[in-house]
């Protein structure tokens, strides 16, 4: 218990060694033990490695994203991949597949519309139009669900094993992004090359 006479104990410390804790004029030490924000996610401990860590979770997925694939045109499959990864802010794997798209042949004129095509259609199909919503509804389901306006559009498009293969993209898609947001990957690098520069093993 504190007490405060100073009858029988010597006089307490002066209280300006206290004074940076509590003034509202004090600017923040640059050398703070304890930083806030940002700095303390960037000073926390590093993140688990999924695929060493969980690797036959990691393999099962891996097999998941790729039987998902099947059976879908490489192009709507990365505009599907990179709108997510727009939705989600996944910039490890909006880089990867932007990248991937390239590669395929993929226009920059579309790239840079994907995050915009309601307001750009004419760069997409009717067929890709409807993915993208579905997919935009899919990734967002907890704030409205998968409205019937929006199923009816793809279903109107994709047969039902189609359908149901754009659907099991769009899950494994959100399931790496979200993998990478928490084991915090980062962006430019690309882990699933081993033997490539800033490569890191797996995903």
């Amino acid at each position: 218990m504190t007490t405060h006479s100073n009858a029988t104990i010597a006089p307490p410390a002066p209280p300006t060694s206290r004074a940076p804790l509590t003034s509202s004029t004090s600017p923040a030490s640059p050398a703070s033990p304890t930083p806030s924000g940002p700095l303390a996610v960037r000073a926390g401990r590093e993140r688990v490695d999924f695929a060493r860590s969980a690797p036959k979770v990691f393999r099962a997925l891996i097999g998941f994203d790729a039987a998902a694939r099947e059976g879908i045109a490489p192009a709507l499959v990365e505009l599907v991949q990179i709108r997510a990864s727009h939705l989600n802010h996944c910039a490890y794997c909006l880089h990867l597949h932007t990248n991937d798209a390239r590669k395929a042949g993929e226009s920059e004129d579309r790239l840079h519309m994907v995050a915009v095509w309601r307001e750009a259609p004419h760069f997409f199909t009717a067929k890709e139009q409807a993915a993208l919503a579905l997919t935009e509804a899919v990734t967002s389901v907890a704030d409205a669900g998968v409205p019937d306006d929006v199923y009816a559009r793809a279903a109107a498009h994709f047969d039902e094993p189609e359908l149901a293969q754009l659907l099991a993209l769009i899950c494994a898609i959100n399931t790496w992004n979200r993998v990478a947001l928490a084991t915090r990957k980062v962006a430019g690098t690309d882990e699933r090359r081993p033997a490539a520069k800033n490569t890191r093993p797996a995903p």
